[in-house]
């Protein structure tokens, strides 16, 4: 496959022991998962089982630590200008921090956070990476991963000027990542859909960031439109982006060795798009992106439905 790790974010069911098993289940090489319930601010303590079962189960099914992109939980707001909810959120990418290292993983993905429209954005930019550095300071042995945003709201990072500014002001430049979301890049104003577009967007990244900093993608397409900085996910090929952009994706060299994680709506598609991405991977380069078929056409017989289904197949493994 060329390199391209292509995965989804997993739901944890049973226990995160159980999330290797459950990304091998849906054809995943690559993976996201939250370490604690994502709506709540503080997590039950990993116990040295879970850590060992978990680990056990990576090794089994053959991925590497290093394609697995754990996210913060939902709550967390480290620009948040009131101190006493920014220290709450300090606290908890603290525990998220801590609970990815525990599990032998590299990175925790996070969204760099909103200003409430009470700060500009430098100022917000700056309370941030000041919370960077203190959780990477806390916490050794991981890289914080800065998510690309929409800008929805008052959220910061829907620049990659934005990154490249919170990556300057850390005392751990080294220590901190990026991870472009498509269908927030593409809400806030970064064309995809076109070649030119594509070709200018990723050509500013370069320029501003590095795609050495790269550490993991989502691939989401968009309900939203172009520059609309609503933050609308849909499933592949069923937004605004649509399947040439993400052809376009894994015909590019600069994605190959990081985690490309679907995060798109609906989990019965899953398999399906994690197999039809593979299948893109392989095509030949002159074959042409406008002839990729839709999602609507896969067979609804291959698709694996969440929550009881999954957990069927868990009681298979047992």
């Amino acid at each position: 496959m060329a390199g391209y790790k292509i995965g989804v974010h997993v739901p944890v069911i049973e226990g995160v022991k159980n999330v290797p098993l459950i990304a091998q289940a849906l054809g995943a090489e690559a993976f996201a998962f939250f370490t604690k319930n994502q709506k709540q601010w503080k997590g039950k303590p990993l116990t040295e089982e879970d850590i060992k079962a978990f680990q056990r189960n990576l090794q089994e099914v053959g991925i590497s630590p290093k394609f697995v992109l754990p996210h913060n939980g939902y709550l967390i707001n480290i620009g948040n200008p009131y101190e006493e909810k920014r220290r709450k959120s300090l606290e908890s990418l603290k525990e998220e921090a801590e609970r990815a290292r525990l599990l032998g993983l590299e990175t925790l993905n996070f969204h760099p956070g909103s200003h409430l429209g009470l700060l500009s954005e430098q100022e917000s930019l700056r309370l941030v990476a000041s919370g960077m550095n203190e959780v990477l300071e806390a916490v050794p042995h991981i890289t914080l991963v800065l998510e690309t945003t929409a800008g929805q709201g008052n959220s910061i990072g829907y620049r990659f000027e934005h990154l490249a500014e919170l990556i300057h002001l850390s005392r751990y430049p080294e220590r901190v990542g990026i991870c472009i979301d498509t269908c927030h890049i593409f809400a806030a104003g970064y064309e995809l859909r076109t070649d030119d577009g594509y070709q200018d967007t990723f050509q500013a990244f370069s320029r501003i960031i590095g795609f050495h900093k790269l550490k993991g993608v989502h691939l989401n397409d968009s309900r939203s439109a172009l520059r609309s900085r609503i933050d609308r996910h849909a499933s592949l090929g069923k937004g605004e982006l649509g399947l040439e952009t993400f052809g376009r994706i894994l015909r590019d060299p600069r994605f190959e060795g990081v985690p490309l994680i679907l995060e798109t709506p609906n989990p019965s598609l899953w398999p399906d798009e994690i197999a039809l991405l593979k299948e893109i991977a392989l095509l030949p380069p002159s074959y042409p992106l406008k002839t990729l078929r839709r999602t609507e056409d896969l067979p609804e017989d291959h698709r694996l439905l969440p929550g009881r289904k999954l957990r069927n197949l868990l009681r298979k493994w047992r």
